[in-house]
């Protein structure tokens, strides 16, 4: 047998890795090794290809993810064989059994019976002598119970009578039973391909509970319900309103009342009890029923909600992440100057103009809406604002009064067609988390609170994610249920989302924010701090290497960070470049190989892609990099990001009441959820495009068709004012389905509300027609 201390486990786990994200052993280990020296996922997915094999981001953080369990469960296998050692209870069978165990869950159930304990029932017995008779009952059924019951009194032990001995033999089999790490394997496999969850509402509480009220009497089967609804059921029992149990399908059929238990027939299989008319059957299988009802049926219970909570939050998880990474890559107006409105009735509409750095110009608030309505004030203002800083663009955030400032500023235009305005409505989600933010407060420690929001609703039009960076991703209001989920899973996801999506784009160091440079490859808030202070004293930064010369900054640091760094304007043109610095060499080869200056190189295609990769490989720089750096010098500092591009709302359709089945109107994606996409149409409600109305064809994944930030044409198919609910299409050709038709289509319960603290209903129309901002 191979021993524990003989095992190669980084190679063991490299090979695991490796079968599960389709790439060889040695790219893995490579990977773990530039991981546990400080790398940054960016960094090696950019310029460490020849060691990972060209692994992409997405392989890349798996690759991180697994690599973090598979370590955790190797340090628990080491730990658990250490504790049955030395309870001097290790064997050489048992052993193999732990050493082969593949998932935390499989070592647990091996480790329970040598689990330290408090003194169980079970436990009491032994002690009392009692073990024997267990024994002897469950291999030699043909023995009375009772009487062999009787030569085990102990009184002085608390078993003064044969019902307390006997009670106390079937406490030691039922956690035998209970303990038994392969039959808690097969039950277990049975319970999730045949467990159904069923809910029910607390007695007593059912008009609290009317939020929930499509749970009140419900089962699915645990396998098919899907994230969200997984969440919402569980969020009604943490509030105390819903109880949830997990029942077999078997004690859901009428038809089989009265007959034995599946799971109860497989433990009296497991251990040989069988009613063959013996002294002791009719013991043992009162012993076997105890044990499925009282510990083993709970245990798995409690096991497989916990597994389906995981499930669910894993998969919310990856749709807030799916979504927080488009709206971050959304498509940049790019440096204009930019005038920012943060609409409102009563309290007015904040006005602040930025110029095309994002630097704030001027502030002003006006009146133009009820109650005060000075329409021709507001109107003056903001064109002697647009006039006197030559505004490009107008960004109008999509809040209360929305539609209302829009029109404003649509008179505006017309009034003032010679000045070129353009106006985009923008989602302005975490605007008012941002204003009252401790950076915000150090950027605009004299502007009012509410003009920093317009603030921000300009410059997330300039640059989307430079703007978002500040904000706590989880006020952007792209999440699903994110309230529900582990908020250091989803902390952690979601920073990963934030730096892949701003590594990629690149930073230029002189204009970046600190929340900016916080996200670049290897740089920490107080590093970021460090380079604006540095540039602030000194003057911009001329090139990469005077990065060297900020407080902390070591060689580490630069070489995970520089080649996300751009400087604009500076002394060498590769420093604009995602070519890094220690490549230079390369290119400096190239040029005299191609004798051409770099000013003459940069941009030349035709000379570039006549030249061989090959040629410039070294022993340091192989194919892929060198191929990176032709690439890059042929589109210096290449965005990823898609073309800018804005939604027109149509005229006369401001309110939810404009609407009217069979229009077809312009919108934008605002979340993309597992049921479908919400659409922002302007009208203050945004609309659900159910999975089954986003394509022709069958969509298994809605984000496989659009994603936040798009621009959608859809028909309107359905409007429930009372409810505020828009039924949308995306199929256009010939869509005769209306809500109530989806809601016939639709599983019961498979979308879910926007509200917060709301379950998912039953219906179409019950469901979710509206954004979710938890």
């Amino acid at each position: 047998m191979l021993r524990f201390e003989d095992r190669d486990v980084p190679h063991l786990i490299a090979e695991r890795i490796a079968d599960e994200i389709g790439c060889r052993p040695h790219q893995v280990l490579a990977v773990a090794a530039l991981l546990d020296d400080a790398a940054t996922v960016p960094f090696i997915a950019r310029y460490r290809k020849e060691a990972s094999g060209g692994l992409d981001d997405c392989q890349l953080r798996l690759l991180e993810e697994r690599l973090r369990y598979l370590r955790e469960l190797e340090e628990r296998r080491s730990s658990i064989l250490a504790s049955i050692d030395q309870q001097g209870r290790l064997t050489a069978e048992l052993a193999g059994e732990v050493i082969a165990a593949e998932s935390k869950q499989r070592l647990e159930d091996l480790y329970l019976p040598y689990k330290p304990k408090r003194r169980s029932k079970a436990q009491l017995a032994r002690e009392a002598g009692l073990a024997p008779l267990a024994e002897l009952l469950l291999g030699a059924p043909t023995h009375s119970p009772e009487a062999e019951a009787a030569r085990y009194l102990n009184p002085d032990a608390g078993f003064a009578d044969v019902r307390s001995v006997l009670d106390g033999a079937r406490q030691i089999l039922m956690e035998r039973f209970a303990e038994d790490a392969a039959l808690l394997g097969e039950l277990r496999r049975h319970f999730e391909e045949h467990g159904h969850l069923k809910a029910t509402v607390v007695s007593g509480k059912e008009s609290e509970a009317l939020k929930f009220q499509d749970y009140f009497d419900y089962s699915e089967a645990l396998l098919a319900i899907p994230s969200h609804r997984a969440l919402a059921l569980f969020r009604g029992r943490n509030e105390g309103l819903l109880q949830l149990s997990l029942l077999l399908d078997s004690d859901l059929d009428p038809t089989r009342a009265g007959m034995r238990n599946p799971c109860e027939s497989r433990i009296a299989q497991h251990f040989g009890v069988a009613d063959r008319g013996r002294a002791s059957d009719a013991w043992l299988a009162e012993t076997v029923r105890w044990a499925w009802r009282i510990r083993i049926s709970l245990h798995l219970e409690t096991e497989l909600l916990a597994a389906l909570r995981e499930r669910a939050e894993k998969e919310a998880i990856r749709v807030f992440g799916s979504n927080l990474h488009d709206l971050l890559l959304a498509a940049p107006a790019g440096q204009r100057p930019t005038m920012g409105l943060d609409p409102g009735l009563r309290t007015g509409v904040k006005v602040a103009v930025v110029d095309a750095t994002g630097k704030l110009l001027a502030s002003a608030t006006i009146y133009p809406h009820e109650p005060r309505r000075d329409w021709d004030g507001a109107l003056h203002v903001l064109a002697l604002l647009a006039q006197r800083h030559r505004i490009d663009l107008i960004s109008i955030g999509n809040g209360t009064a929305s539609r209302e400032t829009d029109r404003l500023v649509a008179e505006l235009i017309r009034r003032h067609p010679e000045m070129g305005l353009r106006k985009v409505v923008v989602s302005e989600a975490g605007a008012s988390v941002y204003s009252a933010s401790e950076y915000a407060s150090r950027e605009f420690p004299e502007l009012d609170v509410s003009l920093r929001g317009a603030v921000s609703i300009a410059r997330r039009l300039q640059d989307p994610l430079a703007e978002l960076v500040k904000i706590d991703p989880k006020a952007i209001g792209v999440g699903q249920y994110q309230h529900d989920v582990s908020q250091s899973r989803l902390a952690r996801a979601l920073d990963a989302v934030v730096e892949d999506c701003v590594n990629a784009v690149g930073v230029e160091v002189n204009t970046a924010s600190v929340p900016l440079l916080a996200s670049v490859s290897g740089l920490s808030t107080t590093l970021a701090a460090n380079i604006v202070a540095h540039r602030d004293r000194h003057g911009p930064f001329r090139n990469r290497q005077e990065l060297r010369q900020v407080p902390r900054l070591g060689e580490k640091t630069f070489e995970m960070a520089a080649g996300f760094l751009r400087v604009h304007g500076g002394d060498n043109p590769l420093d604009r470049s995602a070519v890094h610095p220690e490549a230079y060499p390369v290119v400096q080869r190239i040029l005299a190989d191609t004798g051409r200056s770099i000013g003459e190189l940069i941009g030349d295609a035709k000379t570039l892609r006549a030249l061989q990769p090959e040629k410039y490989i070294d022993g340091r720089f192989g194919l892929p990099t060198v191929g990176d750096i032709i690439r890059e010098l042929e589109k210096p500092g290449r965005d990823p990001r898609p073309e800018f591009r804005t939604a027109s709302f149509r005229e006369g359709v401001e309110t939810i009441k404009d609407l009217q089945p069979g229009m077809i109107i312009e919108g934008v994606v605002t979340n993309v959820a597992n049921f479908g996409a919400f659409v922002d149409l302007g009208v203050h409600q945004d609309g659900l495009v159910h999975i089954s109305a986003i394509a022709e064809r069958f969509v298994k994944d809605p984000r496989s068709v659009v994603k936040a930030g798009d621009v959608v044409t859809v028909k309107v198919l359905e409007v429930d004012l009372a409810r505020k609910r828009i039924a949308l299409s995306m199929r256009l050709a010939d869509e005769p389905h209306g809500v109530a038709e989806m809601a016939a289509a639709i599983p019961s319960g498979r979308l879910r509300q926007r509200q917060q603290k709301q379950p998912e209903p039953a219906s179409a129309m019950a469901s979710a027609f509206a954004r979710l901002r938890q």
